[in-house]
């Protein structure tokens, strides 16, 4: 988006603080929406716990499509977290953009590829974790050679191929929903009117979208991460 990223050089690391700014702020915000959502739980729900009771209800059910409960709820709590956190991050570079001496400071964190695959790795170890926890180191390491031996490269190439495109896929559709936002704040400060008749309205459309987008993609990585747990746990895979 033409903006370098505020760095902060550390023990010979460099941290990008916008990153580290961003990430901070959906993780306060998830835990305090989960803290208004059960602060005053109810046998009969109402207000924010409807909305968790939903949310904990969508979760189950893209469980169970993929695996049978008794495996598959141990997941839950991981999948309402990268649910609700992947959707919050995604939401956060919409309305606006702090840019401070030409430095991105506030943004979508999904919006960084660093951030998508270390998301993405982290489920792919997980699964890998999971796998060997559940059926034994034996096991686990014989369905890589199911039902073929031949196609054990194949499927080493395809764990890192899964990591790459479970990350790239949310970090592209986020990016390029910012930068599209970008240019039409541009286009809305030209000057002119019809810069700013032309942006305006194609950007409160794009912000619809873009919310749409966001939801989608956050379905996509929690499903996904679902069907590749599902693909390392279950005994019939």
């Amino acid at each position: 988006m033409g903006h370098e990223s505020p760095t902060q050089d550390f023990f010979g690391l460099t941290f990008n603080l916008s990153n580290m700014l961003m990430i901070t702020v959906a993780s306060v915000i998830v835990f305090l929406i989960a803290v208004l959502c059960t602060r005053t739980l109810a046998m009969k729900p109402t207000g924010m716990q409807n909305f968790l009771e939903w949310v904990l209800d969508f979760v189950k059910g893209l469980i169970n499509s993929t695996m049978d409960w008794k495996t598959g709820g141990r997941f839950l709590t991981l999948g309402v977290t990268l649910l609700m956190y992947i959707f919050v991050a995604n939401m956060l570079g919409l309305p606006f953009a702090v840019v401070v001496d030409h430095e991105l400071w506030w943004k979508s964190p999904t919006a960084d590829p660093t951030i998508t695959l270390t998301l993405a790795a982290m489920v792919v170890v997980l699964s890998h974790y999971y796998g060997i926890k559940m059926k034994g180191f034996a096991e686990y390491g014989r369905d890589y050679f199911k039902p073929m031996p031949f196609l054990f490269p194949l499927k080493i190439i395809e764990e890192f191929a899964n990591t790459l495109t479970l990350g790239l896929r949310l970090f592209g559709n986020i990016y390029a929903g910012e930068i599209l936002l970008t240019l039409l704040a541009g286009l809305a400060t030209s000057g002119t009117a019809l810069g700013l008749f032309g942006a305006v309205v194609p950007t409160l459309a794009w912000q619809g979208f873009s919310i749409f987008v966001g939801a989608i993609q956050a379905f996509i990585f929690t499903m996904l991460t679902m069907v590749y747990l599902a693909h390392k746990v279950s005994q019939d895979h």
